[in-house]
């Protein structure tokens, strides 16, 4: 059964309205590395901007008419993705794989607040992107497709759902929850360790051969991410990890078994990406980038 927009803001409103999250970024997940470093360090250049209360909007907020089914429709693209834009999608996983709970999630780079922040220099593309760019790029990367076209109805519902979550954020404040808690392993990855981290923690939900089962999407393979993606990124992975699993069961792992399972997981096989070599052109590709 599909959830309505409306039913599942409902039930989420119960527990995210009005926190706080205090957290590091470090991650379509995001990453501070490919945003610009003016970005990264705006927070400590304008001490006298405010830091934004973590609070998505009212289902009854939802206006009526043709936005407002834009808005239904820019959820059903996010958590539905394999059905809504089966075109543009090249694996079996979903916009809500990655941006937990329809992007509402604080600890899985949430949507919330996240219209605010463009358009955006981004080191990777050595450019100003919008938010439609920074989607398509997602589903070239996570989602190993092709971009919508920017004249489509379906990026821009995409767009209006985002903007629609990020309405009651105030424009130039700090969103301490953007992208994800940034975690250190306390000694280099062990992918050994990883694999035994894996075999008991991830196996059961993702499948012993990493390539999902109906409870959870691949994590390697054809059906995963490629290359590109920011979750092929090991520190990435591992804060993901570390916040978000085993699902609702977030913070179980030590910081240095999130990182040992999130090496092993990045040391399996997984689909290219073509343009690789475009990325970072004016330099500044971080050290853990996987190519």
């Amino acid at each position: 059964m599909v959830c309505s927009l409306r039913d599942y803001l409902r039930m989420k409103h119960i527990f995210f309205s009005a926190i706080v999250i205090v957290a590091f970024m470090a991650g379509c997940v995001d990453s501070q590395e490919t945003r610009s470093g003016a970005q990264s360090v705006m927070s400590q250049a304008e001490p006298d901007r405010l830091d934004a209360l973590f609070s998505h909007p009212s289902p009854d907020s939802i206006p009526g008419g043709q936005r407002g089914e834009q808005i239904r429709l820019g959820y059903q693209l996010v958590v539905h993705t394999q059905e809504f834009a089966a075109p543009y999608v090249g694996n079996r996983l979903t916009c809500a794989n990655c941006h937990l709970d329809a992007g509402l999630d604080p600890n899985s780079s949430s949507f919330v607040g996240l219209s605010r922040a463009y358009p955006e220099y981004r080191a990777r593309t050595g450019r100003v992107v919008t938010l439609a760019d920074r989607i398509n790029e997602c589903f070239e990367r996570s989602l190993n497709g092709k971009p919508i076209p920017s004249d489509s109805h379906k990026l821009r519902a995409i767009v209006d759902y985002i903007e629609w979550l990020s309405k009651d954020v105030p424009a130039g404040s700090r969103m301490a929850w953007r992208g994800i808690p940034r975690i250190q392993a306390p000694k280099p990855p062990d992918t050994t360790n990883g694999a035994k981290v894996f075999t008991s923690r991830c196996a059961f939900c993702h499948g012993a051969d990493g390539q999902g089962t109906m409870a959870a999407p691949a994590v390697w393979g054809p059906q995963s991410y490629n290359i590109g993606a920011e979750m092929a990124r090991i520190p990435v992975a591992a804060a993901f990890i570390k916040s978000n699993m085993p699902r609702t069961r977030g913070w179980a792992l030590s910081d240095q078994d999130a990182y040992d399972v999130a090496a092993y997981i990045n040391s399996q096989p997984r689909p290219d990406f073509p343009d690789k070599g475009n990325d970072w052109p004016k330099g500044g590709k971080p050290a853990d980038a996987p190519y």
